[in-house]
């Protein structure tokens, strides 16, 4: 069996015992940040630049996904986040991807590393390094990849959607529930986003301990 295939059965398994509990379970630590209003940020791109809120002044949103270099599952959704990037960004929603794993356990997030990734997989989107993990805990990321929608608003950047990007990692082609993309057009039609929570499922963010 390929190393994809098994991937494929493992997540397959975890969405299967997850079922409807992708929507209704999750930890208070996450549940406590729905709405949460985040503060601005600026982190190092692989391109070198520093990017955040700020790059985008008109942006309506965006959509921000903790996600890394080591991380099977964070393996199987690069070029649908391209898509989200391209399909979005110019409708003023673009996406940013954000490591923030312990690089001292895992010397593959680095951010040479994650250069070599974004070059590799051809990546569209800007690909930033929170090296002080400051980001990953003001969101409340859990598992990579975790997904944000930011909705811009009058107290600030508000966290209208967290979770998975869709209800099928192993297979896009058999992707019944696009969370993302629906929040996202839910924002663009100013309206409220129907699914406002969902399970992530990954490999979890260890955050160092000072």
């Amino acid at each position: 069996m390929g190393y994809r295939r098994i991937i494929g059965v493992v997540i397959a398994l975890n969405f299967w015992v997850l079922g409807l509990s992708q929507i209704r379970s999750a930890s208070d630590s996450v549940i406590n940040k729905q709405f949460h209003i985040v503060q601005p940020f600026s982190l190092k791109s692989v391109s070198g630049e520093f990017v955040g809120m700020s790059t985008y002044p008109e942006a309506k949103g965006m959509i921000v996904v903790f996600t890394c270099n080591h991380c099977p599952f964070a393996k199987l959704y690069p070029e649908r986040m391209n898509e989200l990037h391209r399909k979005y960004a110019a409708k003023g929603i673009p996406l940013l991807a954000i490591s923030s794993t312990d690089t001292v356990l895992f010397e593959e997030d680095g951010f040479a590393e994650m250069q070599k990734v974004a070059q590799q997989q051809g990546f569209v989107f800007p690909y930033l390094f929170d090296a002080e993990q400051t980001v990953v805990q003001d969101f409340g990321a859990q598992k990579t990849p975790h997904a944000f929608l930011l909705a811009r608003s009058e107290e600030g950047w508000k966290i209208v959607y967290s979770g998975s990007i869709d209800d099928n990692g192993a297979d896009p082609s058999a992707v019944k529930h696009k969370y993302v993309e629906d929040a996202v057009r839910a924002v663009l039609k100013h309206k409220k986003v129907k699914v406002a929570h969902t399970s992530s499922i990954g490999c979890f963010i260890h955050i160092r301990k000072n």
